[in-house]
């Protein structure tokens, strides 16, 4: 149920609620967006407030999970997911921050209209950028815990081979976008959702085999 919330939570405040704001070349037009619709812009951040609580939960239960396995492979993506949680927390904060700048303080007078709109489109760039850090350890977290779940034997193989994939995704799309920009595509990202999606079933109907997961735990194979 976590895994699920986490998704649905997240592809709202990440994807969808930045999407019907930013404006890439226009400051005017994104502040103008923001201003129409300031209760759907709080909602996308109380969206990733929702997915960050989740994962942090998340890290902690797929160590579990995955520790029969190896140990300090688990936990070490389990550290991973949680720096990717933390590094996205301070980028919501500059999607946040974009609220406060066109709220009409009155320390912001001192600025033009043009000068807080290009401000608060400044801050959603920060965003962005942070963002686009964050995939690189959330992908990490998952091509390690997609190698586990391959040699898990509780977990179903094809399922592992897809987080895998999404895992790569995330990762190199972050190095794309730094030494490569235009080949950094978003359809890169979007190789996690078919994994993601069929996990949470999974996870959701069938379950982890408890009596495989304690069997691999008592061998001390990790």
């Amino acid at each position: 149920m976590l895994f699920l919330l986490s998704l649905v939570a997240g592809g709202f405040g990440e994807g969808y609620v930045p999407s019907k704001f930013i404006v890439s070349s226009d400051a005017a037009a994104t502040v103008a967006n923001i201003k129409a619709s300031e209760f759907m812009f709080r909602l996308g951040f109380a969206g990733f407030l929702i997915e960050s609580l989740c994962d942090a939960a998340l890290a902690l239960i797929f160590y579990v999970l995955l520790r029969p396995v190896n140990k300090n492979v688990s936990l070490l993506a389990a550290f991973l997911g949680l720096i990717g949680t933390a590094v996205f927390a301070v980028a919501e904060l500059f999607c946040f921050m974009a609220l406060h700048i066109v709220g009409g303080a009155d320390y912001l007078k001192s600025f033009s209209a043009d000068q807080i709109n290009t401000l608060a489109l400044l801050s959603l760039k920060f965003y962005t950028i942070g963002g686009m850090i964050f995939t690189a350890y959330y992908g990490l977290a998952w091509i390690l815990r997609g190698y586990l779940m391959f040699h898990s034997g509780y977990f179903p193989k094809f399922l592992a081979v897809l987080m895998l994939i999404g895992g790569f995704g995330f990762f190199f799309r972050n190095f794309l976008l730094i030494l490569a920009p235009a080949y950094g595509s978003d359809v890169l990202l979007m190789l996690m959702f078919p994994g993601g999606l069929l996990l949470t079933f999974w996870l959701l109907i069938k379950g982890v085999d408890i009596a495989k997961w304690q069997a691999r735990l008592a061998t001390g194979t990790g």
